[in-house]
């Protein structure tokens, strides 16, 4: 069985958790009376994913296919976030993809965080496809939309090469892709759900354009962690894409942080994706993404390797955080009353058990039993503290700071480019808000249906509580999405 490994890639709500839906369903990765068949956003299974309608974590499951020439093939799906906050989950499970899949919304176009994620699987040298979504809103402009995607791979791509893409127009919802765009039908959702179609455009252009896993069989077995899961009755996964070799269940492995040995350990069970769940296996598939379990101290970033392999993988980098918090036990006259973990170790526990799997977190320990928490942004931080809440952590938090950095002997301030979209007659109030949070105006285009489409710089001190203004100001209909 022939294996391609694909990311999907896309900015908040532009629809791609929705295409994996489609992807899994069609594939008949469940039976038809599962209880998935009748879900929507199969993969966001966190509650906090599902109550605020975005990925947060990178997930990776498979399915399986049969070309039209009858070939069978695996393709392992790696679903990445779409919010620039959670850049270090696309960072660290974008080098187990040898293509990707970049989704954008036919009204709204390439945001800020499109162009980060495309950014990083540019960097690994992936296989592109592009699919415009949604051309079924009223608003979609889906040959404006692709002008703009070509503009913005001219502005990223090294290689001439990274240009030729295949281009797909699509309705994730409905669960159908076409080649060519349906002729006077965009932008009319009556007559697209008449369209037939489904999502057998998008497997044979995987097929065709993403290339298989370039992985030698016969060399000793290699295989970066990526990502943990844990299980309490297997322990702690470790997952990865198989970038050399073999490995048997029951073999020893060494375990190598880049080139020094950390331990060593025996395969206690071998798994591989198969929809959303786990099967076991008795020996891997070169280039297939696997997970092993039998080693408890084990970080995201070192090698798993046969044994007498010296040479691990250079560890995963991602970038630095910009905003910090304090975090302490509540001193309040009400403390305790809220949680049932609130002394200052028992969070400290916690937090370490964090920066395990979240790579974008820095912890450091300040005098006084408080720590110093820093991460991305606001809704990378705000959601690790309500996750901490609703598992019972109960502790006290000062405002945010931004991180100062000395460099040259300059003080530097992280600074953010911010779109806006809004509706024409709101442009002086935000114009106004963002005048006196110091904010340079980049670009203002408003198109023929009356939204204004702002582009700021402004840095990343003065933006803390923008979200409310906006809100406020436009009577909720502002939309803003920033990228460091």
């Amino acid at each position: 069985m022939q294996i391609r490994n694909i990311a999907i890639i896309a900015h908040v709500d532009h629809g791609k958790t929705t295409l994996i839906d489609g992807m899994l369903k069609q594939t008949h990765a469940f039976r038809e009376n599962q209880s998935e068949m009748s879900q929507s956003t199969i993969l966001d299974s966190n509650d906090l994913e599902r109550e605020k309608g975005i990925t947060i974590l990178a997930k990776n499951t498979a399915v399986f296919y049969k070309s039209v020439a009858g070939e069978d093939y695996k393709i392992n799906i790696i679903d990445t976030p779409g919010h620039a906050d959670f850049a270090g989950e696309v960072e660290r499970v974008i080098s187990m993809a040898d293509g990707a899949v970049l989704l954008v919304d036919a009204a709204e176009g390439p945001l800020p965080q499109t162009r980060f994620v495309l950014e990083q699987a540019l960097k690994q040298k992936l296989k592109m496809i592009v699919i415009v979504n949604k051309i079924d809103r009223r608003d979609a402009e889906p040959e404006k939309v692709l002008s703009q995607v070509e503009e913005l791979f001219l502005n990223l791509v090294d290689d001439e090469s990274q240009l030729l893409f295949p281009i797909l127009y699509a309705v994730g919802r409905d669960g159908k892709v076409w080649d060519d765009l349906p002729a006077n039908e965009v932008g009319n959702a009556e007559l697209i759900a008449k369209h037939p179609g489904d999502l057998h455009p998008i497997f044979e252009e995987i097929v065709r354009t993403v290339p298989a896993p370039k992985v030698n069989g016969e060399l000793p077995f290699k295989m970066q962690v990526s990502t943990l899961d844990f299980d309490t009755y297997k322990g702690t996964y470790a997952i990865g894409k198989v970038s050399q070799g073999l490995v048997k269940r029951g073999q020893r492995l060494v375990i190598l942080n880049e080139n020094e040995k950390v331990g060593e350990m025996s395969v206690a069970h071998l798994m591989t994706s198969d929809g959303l769940s786990r099967q076991e296996a008795e020996i891997s598939q070169p280039g297939d993404i696997i997970a092993i379990t039998g080693a408890e101290n084990i970080a995201i970033g070192q090698t798993l390797a046969a044994l007498g392999e010296t040479q691990g993988y250079p560890n995963i980098t991602v970038t630095e955080p910009t905003l910090k918090i304090r975090v302490a036990a509540n001193t309040s006259p009400f403390a305790g009353r809220e949680g049932d973990f609130c002394t200052i170790r028992q969070i400290a526990e916690r937090l370490r058990k964090e920066q395990k799997t979240n790579l974008g977190l820095r912890i450091e320990g300040l005098e006084g039993g408080s720590f110093n928490v820093a991460g991305r942004g606001e809704l990378h931080l705000a959601i690790l503290i309500e996750t901490m809440r609703r598992e019972g952590y109960e502790m006290e938090l000062s405002k945010p700071q931004v991180i100062i950095k000395e460099v040259d002997g300059v003080k530097m301030e992280p600074y953010e480019e911010m779109t806006i979209e809004i509706a024409k007659e709101f442009t002086g109030v935000i114009t106004e808000e963002l005048g006196k949070r110091k904010a340079n105006l980049i670009d203002s285009i408003t198109n023929d249906k009356g939204v204004t489409r702002m582009v700021y710089e402004v840095s990343s001190r003065n933006i803390l509580g923008f979200r409310s203004q906006i809100l406020t100001k436009t009577r909720g209909n502002g939309l803003f999405s920033s990228q460091h």
